[in-house]
């Protein structure tokens, strides 16, 4: 799928259940593989990143049954120490596992790992995890530029150690505290704001005491064993930005989204939506593994307000924040974020391409080092983007044709087989149009 063309839509409505949580799904599927007993997770994410964390899993011993494709995976849990890690890892695409799995890989005797990636993946920097690790006596080589190929060896004490991050990163801090389990004594991190805290609550649902104080989450080590659950992985918060996004834009008279994550840590774009004037109304489900979730019910925004991303707010969005771009495109005034430096170390940088693309539609943006401003009041006229192989940026360019005048042609549209390959399929039928809108 090369490039796909989104003509403008009058509306969109109806019930969507988007692709379960990717953030979860890898996490659930990692701890499962070294839990002391065996676990179910349904309804796990079905893309190329959570596939080769399951590969990855499978690699090392575990007996894995079923696969994602099927709605549920069945994984024979080797223990904590029981992994057995090949002599390489190919991670494809996928960040969150060649960032997480060293925090379990260091704790396993005596193997050495070499994880690599595609050549997207060798561009994100991995010093930012092989340097907290390395403090806690861990033995990690990245390439000279601080990159895959990363060599991970385990079987050598760990030793706890207070971390303070300069940045907020979910990924950074779940690698320490999978480290930490591993390590003699208190394992914290501090971080400026807080990010993501899947990993802290799936190991609290494993039975893991984690400790909270002042602005640090940790845990004591060594732990024997985990014990995680079986459960049902929730709707993806990101998998359902853009849809959110178009329903803001396009509602009629409203879009309803079930089973949705709602953690706190990644509801930024709600909050955001709120203030910029649509209607948003949150109906509360049951708990999974500690995480909260409900269906989300947006309507259309009669008139968008411009807005402000303070650097406080950007943790609970960072996958969404260039969706906010696009809203600024609709909105009166100049929506700014900042405090999102972060967004330069995704599969692309994410700043620069998201104000590139959003000029090539006729939108007027500019780039700062931590983040974009955009000036609303013309709405996107329409042309031809490129995804850049990045899924983000295939899934907004599709809203951006939605709302444009003259449509948009958006390039390497393939990339969202990463995260949601039935992304076209789903916005097509909340539109009540042929898969790509043309």
């Amino acid at each position: 799928m090369p490039s796909v063309h989104f003509t403008p839509a009058s509306g969109v409505r109806g019930t969507l259940r988007v692709p379960s949580d990717k953030s979860i799904t890898h996490r659930a599927l990692m701890l499962a593989g070294v839990s002391g007993r065996t676990v179910r997770v349904s309804a796990p994410l079905e893309s190329a990143d959570t596939g080769a964390t399951l590969a990855a899993v499978a690699a090392c011993g575990v007996p894995v049954h079923g696969a994602l494709a099927d709605g549920e995976v069945t994984i024979e849990g080797a223990g904590l120490r029981g992994l057995r890690p090949p002599p390489r890892i190919d991670c494809l695409n996928a960040g969150t596992l060649m960032r997480l799995f060293p925090g379990l890989l260091v704790g396993q005797p005596g193997a050495r790992t070499v994880l690599d990636g595609d050549a997207s993946l060798r561009r994100r920097p991995m010093a930012r995890i092989a340097r907290p690790l390395g403090e806690m006596g861990a033995r990690l080589e990245t390439s000279g530029e601080g990159t895959a190929p990363f060599a991970v060896t385990g079987g050598v004490p760990l030793r706890g150690a207070v971390h303070r991050l300069a940045v907020a990163s979910a990924q950074v801090k779940s690698a320490i505290l999978l480290a930490g389990l591993f390590a003699q004594g208190e394992t914290r991190v501090h971080e400026p704001v807080p990010s993501r805290d899947h990993t802290e609550r799936l190991l609290a649902a494993a039975g893991v005491p984690m400790l909270e104080r002042d602005d640090a989450v940790g845990l004591r080590g060594p732990v024997d064993s985990l014990d995680l659950p079986d459960m049902r992985v929730p709707a993806d918060m990101s998998a359902a930005a853009a849809h959110l996004v178009a329903a803001a834009l396009l509602a009629d008279p409203e879009v309803r989204f079930t089973e949705l994550n709602l953690n706190p840590g990644r509801t930024g774009l709600l909050d955001v939506l709120v203030r910029m004037g649509v209607p948003v109304r949150i109906e509360a489900g049951e708990d999974v593994a500690g995480e909260p979730c409900g269906t989300v019910v947006v309507g259309r925004a009669p008139r968008l307000r411009a807005t402000d991303v303070a650097p406080g707010e950007v943790p609970a969005m960072i996958d969404e924040l260039p969706l906010v771009g696009l809203l600024g495109a609709m909105a009166d005034g100049v929506t700014t974020v900042r405090g999102a430096s972060e967004l330069r170390v995704k599969e692309s940088d994410r700043i620069a391409v998201l104000v590139e693309i959003l000029t090539a539609l006729g939108v007027r943006a500019e780039e700062h080092a931590d983040g974009f401003s955009v000036h609303g009041g013309t709405g996107v006229r329409g042309g031809s983007v490129d995804s850049g192989g990045d899924h983000r940026f295939a899934m907004l360019g599709a809203v951006a044709g939605l709302v444009s005048a003259e449509g948009v042609t958006v390039g390497d549209f393939g990339a969202v087989a990463v995260s949601y390959p039935g992304f076209a399929a789903d916005l097509a039928a909340l539109c009540g149009a042929p898969e790509g809108g043309a």
